[in-house]
């Protein structure tokens, strides 16, 4: 006999639809990025130490995210159609059966989608934009050839695939920071700096055996070894940067879409938004942060009241930031709230 599926289990089934959506979406803006970027420009600004021209010449703009934005959106609409596709069906004083569609340009929907869009992309964009900056300011007081700059911002040339590889183009700032400090430890060639670099856990292990003899024997890595490290460290921070934007992206869409798809389901029928009690729901394992742990279970009544945090801020769902929660506690959240309807109300 089929088990019957839960909350959490059809939850679970959008995250493994959606997720690798957006995770695509995101992977292939960089690739857009650096198939496009205009290499011999970028060299000839740096040889002026022209920061500003060289920033223009890789096209870092808001249009390239478009695709994001869209598998945000149709994210958002699949959790919706889903939400209500949940609900058992109503019925109006007549007995008939109340046709309900999630309406993805009703307000509420769309002021989200507006909101989403305009706080998401130009963040993403705005943090690479730095993070590029800061790497290309540095080459330049480094005295760093301008090509070897560049290279290390956009990525050489995989001459198998014709492709791009490496580069911290995609990166947070915070993630640029670490290539450069992994790039020093890996030319100092002192045994604790390499030492450390093995701490590194987005190294690739590959070359661990490579950095065990540099410092058994006290000889300096190679150059073209140092690249090559560096190329896969930095493709998988890009990897990790695509899976935290996929994860918080998903959970925060559906959710969204959860509570929107609650708010027109009411009002078309006789319910009202005091009818409505929610969850806090959380992954239940480990991985959970210890505030949204004290927070499972947690209920509030009403549609429109916020689940008050642990350290006071304040959400309407998981991953909800329209009330000023910190980022903290939202990225990667796995929470998710339940939605009970008091069906009974209406019987007489």
């Amino acid at each position: 006999m089929l088990r019957r599926l839960s909350q959490r289990d059809r939850f679970e089934l959008l995250i493994a639809n959606f997720e690798p959506l957006i995770r695509s979406a995101f992977m292939a803006a960089i690739t857009d990025i650096k198939s496009n970027v205009q290499m011999r420009r970028i060299v000839e600004r740096l040889e002026k130490s022209d920061i500003s021209g060289a920033m223009e010449a890789l096209h870092i703009d808001l249009a390239v995210f478009r695709p994001l934005d869209k598998a945000i959106a149709d994210t958002f609409e699949g959790g919706g159609i889903a939400a209500l596709s949940g609900l058992p069906k109503f019925r109006d004083p007549d007995g008939n059966v109340l046709v309900i569609r999630f309406d993805v340009r009703h307000i509420g929907a769309e002021r989200w989608l507006s909101g989403q869009s305009a706080g998401l992309i130009p963040s993403v964009a705005d943090d690479m934009r730095n993070a590029v900056r800061n790497a290309l300011i540095a080459g330049i007081e480094a005295g760093n050839n301008p090509k070897t700059t560049a290279l290390d911002v956009v990525g050489r040339i995989n001459r198998a695939t014709g492709r791009r590889e490496g580069g911290i183009l995609g990166l947070t700032e915070a993630q640029s920071q670490y290539v450069r400090n992994a790039r020093l430890e890996l030319l100092s060639g002192d045994p604790a700096s390499l030492q450390n670099y093995l701490t590194r856990a987005r190294r690739d292990k590959r070359f661990d055996r490579t950095v065990l003899k540099a410092i058994q024997t006290g000889e300096k890595l190679p150059a073209d070894t140092i690249v090559r490290m560096l190329a896969r460290y930095e493709d998988s921070l890009l990897r990790q940067r695509g899976d935290t934007i996929a994860r918080t992206e998903t959970l925060s869409a559906l959710n969204a879409a959860n509570h929107e798809a609650f708010r027109q389901g009411l009002e078309s029928t006789g319910y009202t938004e005091q009818d409505v009690t929610r969850v806090w729901k959380t992954a239940s394992d480990e991985r959970v942060r210890h505030d949204h742990r004290l927070m499972g279970g947690v209920e509030v009544q009403g549609l429109n009241t916020p689940f008050t945090l642990p350290d006071g801020s304040q959400m309407m769902y998981p991953g909800d930031t329209s009330l000023g929660a910190s980022a903290g506690q939202v990225i990667r959240c796995r929470c998710t709230q339940f939605i009970r309807l008091n069906f009974l109300k209406n019987i007489d």
